[in-house]
């Protein structure tokens, strides 16, 4: 990603940070997967493998097999590193991994994601959807399966893929300092119905556990709220570049000046402040929990 400069509007996700308008996507043939896509071809042609026979080497359809070829889906890791292996690429395709694996994501929240991975400290205010690294894999499904017009099966599929790889974050070595504050009412809304929720607040239960986790939740009767203004995220690089991630109305904005970052992060102190701490929060989610397992 190039270094953002000032302010620069880009179509955001829903879901903090993470969904949002629906533009039409762009061409799913076109660009890194249409690249990826011809080279997995012409190692295969030149391994003289039929379709059927080099899906039966890497344990994928003839169909699947087609759909990589002609960039019409995203080839995960595994297929990539024993498709490198079975057609003795040398590495070729293995150093494509980390593009293909971009591309799973909407065009206007590549360059989001890029930064979610290589951040030092995440911070993030949500207020209309649990934040999507902290998201169940029914809970995505029930967000995705919201969106209007409606997304077609397989984008679904490689939406909820997309979301569930970022949350390999929690398993980075050193681990990133990530902090949430939830509103009340995000907790409180049962998107998907009960049952999902049920699970969503079990993990939040979970994640607020671990030791480079806060999760904090912003009371509705709190008489004071430094984020009226919506849900925002703060992303932190070694180096000490610090990015603003801001969404309202289904625009996002990327902010790099550092006055107006530092004026973000003031705010988002001040949120910390007002919401409960992260071990009240833990006990008003698991009090929640039980209300709901009534």
């Amino acid at each position: 990603m190039s270094e953002p400069t000032g302010l620069v509007d880009e179509v955001s996700e829903s879901g903090e940070g993470d969904g949002g308008e629906r533009q039409p996507e762009p061409d799913a043939g076109s660009g890194v997967l249409r690249v990826f896509g011809r080279q997995l071809k012409r190692f295969r042609v030149r391994a003289g493998l039929e379709r059927a026979e080099f899906g039966s080497l890497t344990g994928y359809s003839v169909s699947t097999i087609a759909a990589y070829e002609q960039g019409r889906r995203v080839a995960p890791p595994r297929f990539i590193d024993r498709a490198d292996e079975v057609l003795d690429a040398g590495g070729v395709l293995q150093e494509m991994k980390e593009e293909v694996a971009r591309a799973q994501y909407p065009a206007f929240f590549r360059d989001a994601a890029r930064l979610e991975g290589e951040a030092v400290e995440l911070w993030v205010y949500a207020t209309q959807a649990v934040p999507g690294l902290l998201q169940t894999e029914e809970y995505m499904r029930a967000v995705f399966g919201m969106w209007r017009p409606l997304l077609d099966e397989e984008t679904l599929e490689q939406r909820v893929a997309a979301r569930l790889a970022r949350q390999h974050v929690f398993e980075r070595r050193p681990a990133p300092l990530l902090s949430f504050v939830i509103d009340e009412a995000v907790v409180r809304r049962p998107l998907g119905g009960w049952s999902v929720m049920r699970g969503q607040l079990e993990q939040l239960m979970l994640v607020g556990a671990f030791r480079n986790v806060e999760i904090q939740i912003m009371p509705l009767d709190r008489e004071d709220n430094a984020g009226v203004d919506g849900p925002f995220t703060l992303l932190y690089r070694a180096g000490g570049d610090q990015v603003a991630y801001l969404e309202a109305q289904g625009r996002s904005t990327m902010v790099s000046d550092r006055q107006e970052v530092q004026g973000v992060a003031s705010r988002y102190g001040i949120i910390r402040a007002q919401a409960l701490t992260p071990r009240e929060s833990l006990d008003f989610v698991e009090k929640l929990l039980g209300e709901v397992r009534r």
